[in-house]
């Protein structure tokens, strides 16, 4: 392991170390200090979300963007203080804090034994849904995981959803798939996080008015085993969180299987955008998303 190997997991171990046993106050203090601190240095990831939450909000001004950004930096350290402190929650805890709209439309799916997809984008706490699934709801489920570097941070992070009751595969083809499909064929329950896709086998979205990729994995497993595609979105709600169940995102009844994928993950990107735009402060994309932002037009041409 090189020393930036080292450093990069030792931050991540000191925070789950240090700031769970922080009270309460003193971490949230602490997340927002470095939420501002970043936002005020203006580097290439504040720049980048801010360019983002342009297309999202198309008619802010600088000003507005810029208190955009910085409500965004806040709640992307949110996050991250969350998740450092959660596997010390207790289930009432999580209760307390969660609260799902729609969640009836959750448990009819799981009920009907169809196994269920649950697709989100990265919307304030993904992690601590995956808490509520499996307190409140007393579900467990699996999710994919991409594997980080260095090795030893991949097993932190897996180690820390698998104390909330996840079971985490790693990212890894056709391997992945085929265990997400044997789980939802007997009734199981799977999350993806599902709103940025650059590889290859991306589908092709209208996101926002312009054009983006998405995983094509939730409609493929929804399509290849009859489960349930149920889109979710979060949203921070001063010290809660809210969430909502969107209606099942159904199989299209003529087509080949690329053109309903296609149908089915635009219908889950139209979703993810009603959401978004709802709350853009919460919406955690500090990378590169449109295929504008990617490649010259003159090369999309």
């Amino acid at each position: 392991m090189n020393l930036r190997d080292r450093l990069t997991d030792g931050v991540y171990g000191l925070g789950w170390s240090t700031v769970k046993k922080l009270p309460e106050p003193a971490a949230t203090g602490l997340g927002r200090r470095i939420a501002d601190f970043a936002w005020r240095r203006r580097g290439k990831s504040v720049l980048r979300l801010e360019s983002n939450l342009a297309r999202v909000v198309p008619g802010a001004d600088a000003e507005r963007l810029r208190e955009l950004s910085r409500a965004g930096m806040r709640s992307y350290m949110r996050y991250w203080m969350e998740s450092f402190r959660l596997p010390a929650w207790d289930a009432e805890r999580v209760r307390e804090t969660v609260e799902i709209k729609d969640d009836h439309i959750l448990r009819e799916a799981l009920a009907s034994g169809r196994g269920v997809v649950i697709a989100l984008p990265h919307l304030a706490n993904w992690d601590l849904a995956g808490a509520w699934v499996t307190t409140y709801l007393g579900v467990p489920f699996t999710t994919v995981a991409e594997r980080l570097k260095p090795e030893s941070l991949y097993d932190r992070f897996v180690a820390y959803r698998e104390s909330l009751g996840m079971e985490v595969l790693p990212h890894s083809g056709g391997a992945a798939f085929g265990a997400l499909a044997r789980r939802l064929r007997s009734g199981g329950l799977i999350c993806l996080v599902a709103d940025r896709d650059l590889s290859s086998s991306g589908v092709e979205v209208d996101f926002f008015g312009a054009a983006a990729r998405m995983p094509a994995g939730p409609a493929l497993l929804a399509q290849q085993t009859g489960a349930v595609l149920l889109p979710v979105t979060l949203w921070y709600d001063g010290a809660a969180m809210r969430g909502r169940i969107h209606p099942a995102v159904e199989v299209p009844e003529e087509g080949t299987r690329p053109a309903k994928t296609a149908t089915m993950t635009q219908a889950l990107a139209d979703a993810f955008a009603s959401g978004i735009g709802e709350h853009p402060e919460d919406w955690h994309m500090l990378q590169r998303l449109w295929l504008d932002d990617l490649e010259p037009r003159g090369d999309r041409a």
